[in-house]
């Protein structure tokens, strides 16, 4: 079957596809990963869900070292792998063109798909080909809500940044904030820009960015640190990931301004932080939901012709805001790692 034309053959209605949580099977368990390095998983094959034959999947995201959020898409991509019977090879690297070589090396591997972030999509354009040109069918995840169709993926699952950031923009007026800086921890990432950006276009106050060094978390903090210091009239942060908003709570602490926190994503100690009251709500995409999907979609493809959207709308997997009105139900799976 050419992955790379029957999905665009047809013409579907719009739709749009708001995913929640549908009796997964939660199995197998994450490590921190990063860097260059392919991992394997083989839990389908004690697992016994799938009876059809074993196929492998290559996920390629651009994980930087340390980033846990990662480990939640990861553990919801190694249940689908095994109820699947899938052979699952994690490989990550923030570098694009690093990435893009990875994507390569699924490519050479002969997978029977990859799922792939496109944090940076022109350097992944012409391996996407290769791989349509293999007749290995390619979705995407997390990032790239706005490019994936351009360069010919599948399926795509995750959420519209630009539509999260103006939710967010929203329940900073509706927080009463006037003056906030938005902290964007990889400089040319789409996600990371497009969230800032439709930030910018609801919120009604005053919005900077802050570019970061994400690799570094001691001058994370003391970037922060030293921009409330300087402008103490700063009354909110918005964070683009977990250990970042932790890391402004802790640098306005130190700073002595009153500024909140908010941010993209969760985690379990954000969990605890939302309960405390020490980060004011998160805007969670559900990256376990994308992992899941992801590689399930694939299975679902080779195994019944079935792609989701009509290849023409993505799943959406989020926003949702968990605040103290809902983080104990929320801080339940994320204790286990899913959340």
């Amino acid at each position: 079957m050419d992955s790379s034309s029957r999905y665009r053959s047809r013409r579907m209605a719009p739709l749009v596809a708001v995913v929640a949580a549908a009796a997964m099977t939660l199995a197998g368990c994450s490590s921190s990963s990063g860097g260059k390095k392919a991992e394997e998983s083989d839990a389908g094959a004690s697992a016994g869900k799938a009876t059809t034959p074993r196929m492998t999947v290559a996920l390629v995201t651009h994980q930087s070292q340390g980033d846990t959020f990662w480990d939640i898409v990861r553990k919801g991509a190694e249940a689908a792998a095994a109820k699947d019977n899938i052979k699952l090879i994690y490989s990550a690297d923030p570098n694009a063109g690093n990435q893009a070589g990875l994507v390569q090396n699924a490519i050479d591997q002969k997978v029977d798909g990859i799922a792939i972030t496109l944090a940076k999509p022109d350097a992944l354009k012409d391996v996407v080909k290769k791989a349509k040109n293999a007749n290995i069918p390619v979705v995407g995840l997390n990032s790239g809500v706005s490019e994936w169709q351009k360069l010919g993926l599948m399926e795509f699952f995750g959420q519209d940044e630009t539509v999260a950031g103006e939710a967010l923009g929203k329940r900073l007026n509706a927080e009463g904030a006037k003056n906030a800086i938005c902290v964007i921890q990889e400089q040319g990432n789409i996600g990371l820009t497009q969230r800032c950006d439709g930030v910018d276009k609801t919120f009604n106050g005053k919005l900077q960015t802050l570019n970061v060094n994400g690799t570094d978390m001691p001058s994370v903090k003391s970037t922060i640190t030293a921009k409330l210091s300087q402008d103490k009239s700063i009354d909110y942060v918005v964070a683009l990931g977990a250990p970042f908003a932790l890391t402004a709570a802790q640098a306005a602490s130190d700073s002595g301004s009153k500024a909140k926190v908010a941010t993209f994503d969760l985690n379990k100690d954000l969990t605890t932080a939302i309960d405390k009251g020490t980060i004011q709500f998160a805007v969670d995409q559900q990256p376990y939901l994308q992992g899941y999907l992801a590689v399930d979609s694939l299975w679902l493809y080779k195994y019944n012709g079935n792609y989701s959207g009509g290849g023409e709308q993505p799943v959406l997997t989020g926003p949702a805001f968990v605040d103290k009105s809902n983080v104990d139900r929320v801080a339940a799976f994320a204790a286990k790692g899913t959340r």
